[in-house]
């Protein structure tokens, strides 16, 4: 075999089932990416503009890269049972997230693959790994390498594996076997996805306001989460896969070999009250090397408040009333809209006597709606 077909098989062997290669070659997406974030929607993702020259092309990073390699690893693991993806007592979380945090486990197996290149190939290679790391238009590289097609949800789906993968790639300082394009597959008239977003997220095929995304939200948003916005969540406390769960093209996907992308234990549909006060401590030893977090506890707590209000069950109050006296003004807002949602005496006689005590504007502000909120559930 030859250099690239070595390489190809050393992917799979490190799991990667998919596999393209393409010259290095600048972005023909920039311009569109560029309108992207002119109009907003990226919301506070202030890095993805940060980074835009080095975007461009590839060479910007490593400056002798002549290839790319794209790869894509399958996460799919399991459904959930009805009993605990109905329950809304119950947070769910994206599957990505499931298991222990992708980007440790899918660095070292670019890494192993970097290494094998290195000395494989008969000469000097640089090489520069990414995923979700450099600045790289992963999925226009991946869709130029044949891994699939950018879908209308703007996820990448290959026509056998659905879209339940990890993308990654190698830039390397040698010119390998090129693949020849054989896209096969697409999304046809099917606008599931666009039809299934709580939010409405997804403008118009492959355009996406994160602002209106729950992934974004319970993610990537410091802040209070729009008031508008939160019954939407419904009890999504980290990411949200509807847009990939109603993907017809998902029905073919199989269950990965990867174990760390399995469920750890608590992962998988935790019950809300079992985490709205969940110390620091708590949080960081839970939630070790998991993706879940990049919320912060801050975050996380806040997005498990308003699934409790959603929830709107008055056995929620005696932890909501004890969130409501935490540290962070973040939670204690959320906390007091989830109070409103659910209403009645015991919700409001603490939402009172917090207002009695807080000094945070923004929260006395959301005590105030809440208890309005509240008179109206009786």
């Amino acid at each position: 075999m030859n250099l690239t077909e070595q390489i190809k098989v050393q992917a799979q062997k490190l799991g990667f089932e998919l596999v393209g290669i393409l010259p290095v070659e600048p972005s023909q997406m920039i311009g569109r990416y560029e309108q992207w974030l002119k109009d907003g929607y990226a919301g506070e993702m202030d890095y993805l503009e940060k980074h835009l020259p080095l975007k461009r092309d590839p060479r910007q990073i490593l400056p002798e890269a002549q290839s790319i390699i794209a790869l894509a690893i399958n996460y799919y693991t399991l459904d959930p049972p009805k009993s605990l993806a109905e329950d809304p007592s119950r947070g769910q979380i994206s599957r990505y997230a499931w298991g222990t945090d992708y980007h440790h486990l899918i660095r070292s197996k670019l890494d192993q693959l970097a290494t094998f290149i290195q000395k494989t190939a008969e000469e000097k290679v640089k090489t520069r790994v990414y995923v979700d790391t450099a600045p790289v238009l992963e999925r226009e590289y991946a869709e130029r390498a044949g891994i699939g097609w950018i879908a209308k949800n703007t996820n990448v789906i290959h026509w056998r594996a659905g879209s339940w993968f990890f993308l990654g790639g190698i830039l390397v300082s040698i010119k390998l076997d090129t693949d020849v394009l054989s896209l096969r597959g697409s999304c046809g008239t099917c606008t599931r996805c666009i039809e299934a977003c709580p939010t409405d997220a997804i403008l118009a095929p492959n355009i996406l306001d994160s602002r209106l995304c729950i992934s974004y939200l319970t993610i990537e948003l410091k802040g209070s989460i729009p008031h508008k916005l939160r019954p939407q969540m419904d009890n999504l406390i980290f990411g949200c896969d509807i847009c990939q769960e109603v993907c017809p093209w998902n029905s073919k996907a199989v269950p990965t070999k990867e174990r760390g992308f399995y469920p750890r234990k608590g992962n998988l549909a935790p019950t809300l009250l079992s985490l709205i006060n969940m110390t620091q401590e708590q949080f960081s030893r839970r939630f070790r090397n998991s993706p879940i977090k990049r919320a912060k506890r801050r975050g996380f707590l806040r997005n498990v408040a308003v699934a409790l209000g959603n929830w709107k069950d008055r056995a929620a109050v005696p932890a909501l009333k004890q969130a409501l006296n935490d540290d962070e003004p973040l939670v204690r807002g959320h906390t007091a809209w989830a109070l409103g949602q659910i209403g009645g005496k015991a919700a409001r006689k603490a939402l009172q006597t917090r207002l009695d005590t807080e000094v945070d504007t923004e929260v006395i502000t959301e005590i105030k709606d809440a208890l309005d909120q509240s008179s109206s559930k009786d």
